[in-house]
């Protein structure tokens, strides 16, 4: 699996993906948007061997935590652990930012997902009534505190 940060080039593949996986898509502008802002970084983990885009995660810097905004897999490889694998380099990628946690907002009937951030310390910190515009479903905020760089 090789594993590095996205680029406009990579956008068709992006919405194949975030098409074929949420009821309410983000537009191709939004994903434009997001690779463009110097606050943002979006990491993809790409097939060795055919070069394809397997999953993505965007995220967005903010004063105190890392907003993991989208992450997908696409359907034909879940259960591999890709967004596993994206969500560790996240945090290798920032573990010398000590100021900053990590947060995102989950579907609450999404326990696939609930189970894989816990597995990897996230928290439940509270709940967003009415956070997802397609049926208005609640969205559990989830937070872990900043990677600590082990120092030896």
């Amino acid at each position: 699996m090789e594993i590095r940060r996205l680029s406009i080039h990579d956008l068709d593949a992006i919405v194949a993906i975030e098409n074929a996986v949420y009821p309410t898509p983000w537009s191709r502008s939004m994903f434009a948007g997001e690779l463009a802002k110097p606050s943002s970084f979006s990491l993809g983990a790409f097939d060795p061997d055919e070069g394809g885009l397997l999953a993505y995660l965007i995220v967005s810097r903010y004063v105190d935590a890392w907003h993991v905004m989208n992450v997908a897999t696409d359907p034909d490889h879940r259960g591999r652990g890709i967004a596993t694998m994206l969500l560790e380099r996240l945090f290798e990628l920032t573990s010398d930012d000590a100021r900053r946690g990590y947060t995102l907002e989950v579907r609450v009937s999404n326990a696939t997902a609930i189970a894989l951030y816990e597995r990897l310390d996230f928290e439940s910190r509270g709940i967003r009534r009415g956070y997802y515009t397609d049926n208005r479903e609640d969205a559990l905020i989830m937070w872990k505190d900043p990677v600590a760089r082990d120092s030896e």
